[in-house]
């Protein structure tokens, strides 16, 4: 699949990592490093605009590696980019960590994943059909 782009942030087009990966890796597009406290968040540019087709959406994911290594997430993960959306894609970074976390120029912060979804239209009824499970919610289906 092509996905025409404007990269205006002198990075290299994002690049899956491995032959098989599903995400490609978004890197920040910064003219100073923004430095995340403790439990702040921060909007970090990409430099990019996507022009996803019709029936899909390009997902904002965190990395697996900051996540582990530094606390590092996304507050809306994954984030979504709809197909008539034309702007720069940002990621909402968020420091989960106990200790300060700089966010430099060029850094790998966030994944994205372009998938395929359906369009639905509701269908009202009065009853859905039974299953084993019915109505359990949260933690219903016990422990282990």
């Amino acid at each position: 699949m092509q996905i025409p782009v404007i990269n205006a942030s002198g990075h290299p087009l994002p690049e899956y990592q491995t032959a098989h990966a599903a995400g490609l890796d978004l890197r920040a597009h910064l003219e100073e490093p923004v430095t995340l406290a403790p439990l702040e968040r921060a909007l970090i540019p990409t430099g990019l605009s996507l022009e996803i087709p019709v029936g899909y959406e390009a997902q904002v994911r965190p990395r697996s590696g900051l996540a582990v290594k530094h606390g590092i997430g996304i507050v809306n993960s994954p984030g979504t980019i709809d197909a008539d959306y034309r702007g720069e894609v940002r990621v909402l970074l968020v420091n989960l960590s106990n200790e300060p976390f700089v966010v430099r120029d060029g850094e790998r912060i966030a994944q994205l994943v372009v998938a395929r979804h359906e369009t639905i239209t509701w269908e009202p009824v009065e009853t859905l059909s039974e299953t084993q499970r019915g109505t359990g919610g949260y933690g219903s289906t016990g422990v282990g």
